[in-house]
């Protein structure tokens, strides 16, 4: 039996991307992506709330219980966490978020795994989802990258398809 490491029970729970509208960012986590709405928190006195996106395993669900549940998603792997400062959504001098892939580079993309990724592109391609690589594109085939309603760069793979890459 291996020693305990002082990391055992760490889980990468989320990242964080902030969105101008949750209306239209949680629709596209929820349509586009397949994501489920885990948990909302607002935070009224300082005019924000958070958003937890996931994937639930079929017949999973959600606890009902608020304790409960928020602490099973703060145990959960792999989670996207929307943040919405109030009052973005409608600010006119509002000009987005700095996706990480302009100058200066940052922040480069959240990656979804996916059965197949031709078949997922022509389903993003047929809800008029942004892409900013096909799957043929460019030097790496089998690949594809779109946008969310923020701008933020989504990677979409297939670990079949990547096998054949990295082999």
């Amino acid at each position: 039996m291996a020693n305990a490491s002082p990391t055992d029970g760490f889980v990468m729970n989320q990242t964080m991307l902030r969105v101008r509208d949750p209306k239209v960012s949680v629709v596209f986590y929820q349509d586009v992506l397949g994501m489920t709405l885990l948990d909302r928190f607002d935070f009224e006195s300082m005019q924000f709330s958070l958003y937890f996106m996931g994937y639930l395993a079929l017949g999973e669900t959600i606890p009902g219980d608020a304790g409960e549940r928020a602490q099973w998603v703060f145990g959960r792997p792999a989670l996207i966490e929307l943040t919405h400062n109030w009052g973005s959504e409608s600010d006119p001098a509002f000009v987005g978020y700095h996706n990480g892939n302009s100058d200066p580079r940052g922040f480069g993309h959240i990656g979804i795994s996916v059965p197949d990724v031709y078949a997922a592109s022509a389903r993003f391609e047929s809800l008029g989802v942004e892409f900013v690589k096909r799957p043929n594109d460019g030097k790496m085939k089998g690949i594809a990258f779109i946008r969310d309603p923020d701008g933020y760069w989504i990677e979409i793979l297939s670990p079949q398809g990547l096998r054949a890459i990295v082999a």
